[in-house]
């Protein structure tokens, strides 16, 4: 079970794996960041159920999310690709990303729906 830590799922004594960074996760966040402007970067401390992540912002509020080895290597990824790294845990996510996922789920409705 390479890459994989072991952890316990709430209430129970059983091992719940739990996936770790590939290079797959930097190479998506690489052409994300390179596809797209104004791109800025929020780290995401680990929790018991996942390792850190990183979720990449785009200008228009358009996101992606990946799993990354720890903080300091996304905040280093973040610097080699010339964009801005904060941690999410302290400055939160930009209104942009709120208002995009708001576009999706109204769109998603319409497409279900066929209402407005």
């Amino acid at each position: 079970m390479r890459g994989l830590g072991r952890i316990f799922s709430r209430g129970s004594r059983k091992p719940v794996a739990q996936r770790s960074a590939t290079s797959e996760d930097e190479r998506h966040l690489r052409e994300f960041a390179a596809s797209r402007t104004g791109v800025e970067a929020y780290v995401e401390p680990p929790t018991a159920v996942t390792t850190t992540t990183v979720v990449y912002v785009a200008n228009t509020g358009e996101w992606t999310r990946r799993r990354v080895r720890d903080a300091h290597a996304a905040h280093a990824l973040a610097n080699a690709l010339g964009i801005p790294s904060y941690d999410a845990s302290v400055v939160g996510y930009p209104q942009r990303m709120r208002a995009w996922n708001a576009r999706k789920a109204a769109e998603e409705k319409t497409r279900r729906t066929g209402t407005v």
